[in-house]
């Protein structure tokens, strides 16, 4: 019933760009914090952007600082994360990722299947 489902993610060449989907099925988005996590190969998973429940609030690492954009559409119910002058690093599988943000929801952490994503020329 509860389901993350990344789309968007491919091959491109250094410097282009790309823009990933996380559509959210059987709960609202609107009552949870958002974030994008990558995960290289041989590295551990790190958060890359983050959006919190009201969309008013952001945080990025700064790798990708001035690079990418989270945003989110909860009529839709959908989290987007725009990725601008990518870079070979920038190379990983990437998550969506769902955080309760509210007492009724405290605990709950939802993770979708990942997209691959890799930079390369």
């Amino acid at each position: 019933q509860v389901q993350l489902v990344e789309s968007g993610g491919g091959l491109v060449q250094p410097g282009g760009s790309l823009r990933l989907s996380c559509l959210a099925s059987g709960f609202t988005v609107s009552v949870y914090h958002m974030s994008w996590y990558r995960q290289a190969p041989g590295k551990e998973r790190e958060l890359v952007a983050l959006i919190a429940n009201t969309g008013s609030s952001t945080n990025y690492a700064d790798s990708v600082k001035g690079r990418f954009t989270i945003s989110r559409d909860n009529a839709k119910n959908t989290v987007y994360l725009q990725m601008n002058s990518l870079k070979p690093e920038d190379t990983a599988v990437y998550y969506c990722n769902a955080r309760g943000s509210s007492f009724i929801n405290r605990g709950v952490n939802y993770w979708g299947q990942g997209t691959q994503v890799t930079v390369s020329s």
